[in-house]
């Protein structure tokens, strides 16, 4: 038990949630940072603290940023009533935010200008194996950051990859994730919105797929959300704009060529514009039904 270790984690969203929980768990005094009144009165009902600005939460051993984007990481570090402000020299930060390499590397070298640890986290597994404390850690950095945040990764993930000490190398692999995990939900939106097109059966297909060969665990995760016509957020269609965005502007940056993310990322970005930002990743289905002149269930 980590009963002397304090660790902060800001932004409790679908992640962060699960990793604060994971850590009060396992014996962490937690102090959970986020914006919305309402998630920081069920965060203080867990047992942990709660604070609105990272400023105000202080000095802890580990640090973990689990907010949307660089911009956002950049603002609750360096801004105003960021962490940076109030840390301890040592500090371990470790940056679970899915961003372009070049902006992690950027944030990292500010962090270490100051006399903080860096661990470059990015995270995978999604809400309900954060919740249970099973996420995977796709990590780089230096071995004495890997060290005083051991037990902190001990109690969020089931599996830490060390990928290497060069920042950087952790967001890379995560963008290589992020690129498979968005062209597998469209082509699993493409898939059902097809069988319904063509009069099949939902749920049989769903059914036989999963335990077919054209399976995937995106199909097997994000299919009942189209099966069921439930778009309620678990990872949403933004997410994946930003996402499929970072793959393919360093795909271009580098030289690389990546015709199906760049047409999955149309379609998520066509269901943002069609204001579906903030639905469930899975409805992409939305936009390719509409396209095929097909009603799925929610459409209604």
């Amino acid at each position: 038990m980590a009963s002397n270790r304090i660790a902060t984690v800001i932004g409790l969203g679908s992640m962060g949630w699960g990793a604060a929980l994971s850590l009060l768990r396992a014996g962490f005094s937690v102090k959970g940072v986020d914006i919305r009144p309402t998630v920081l009165e069920a965060f203080r009902a867990e047992g942990g603290q709660a604070f609105a600005t990272p400023a105000e939460a202080g000095s802890s051993d580990v640090v973990f940023v689990f907010v949307v984007n660089s911009y956002q990481a950049n603002q609750v570090l360096f801004g105003e009533t960021g962490a940076l402000s109030t840390a301890s020299p040592g500090t371990v930060f470790l940056l679970c935010v899915t961003m372009a390499p070049s902006a992690t590397l950027d944030i990292a070298q500010k962090l270490e200008a100051a006399g903080m640890r860096v661990i470059d986290a990015p995270v995978s597994g999604g809400h309900v194996k954060a919740l249970s404390g099973e996420i995977t850690v796709m990590g780089s950095g230096a071995d004495d950051a890997f060290e005083a945040a051991q037990d902190a990764l001990d109690a969020v993930s089931a599996k830490v990859f060390r990928l290497g000490s060069d920042i950087g190398l952790g967001s890379k692999v995560k963008m290589i994730n992020q690129l498979l995990a968005g062209v597998h939900i469209a082509a699993a939106a493409e898939a059902l919105t097809l069988a319904a097109k063509v009069g099949l059966d939902l749920q049989t297909v769903y059914d036989v797929i999963k335990v077919s060969a054209g399976s995937s665990w995106m199909f097997e995760n994000r299919g009942p959300h189209i099966v069921d016509g439930d778009y309620t957020p678990r990872s949403a269609v933004d997410i994946f704009v930003k996402d499929l965005g970072i793959v393919t502007g360093e795909a271009k940056q580098n030289g690389g060529e990546t015709p199906l993310s760049a047409t999955a990322l149309s379609l998520f970005s066509q269901a943002s514009a069609a204001g579906l930002g903030r639905e469930d990743d899975a409805a992409v289905a939305k936009i390719l039904a509409r396209m095929s002149g097909v009603t799925l269930p929610g459409m209604e």
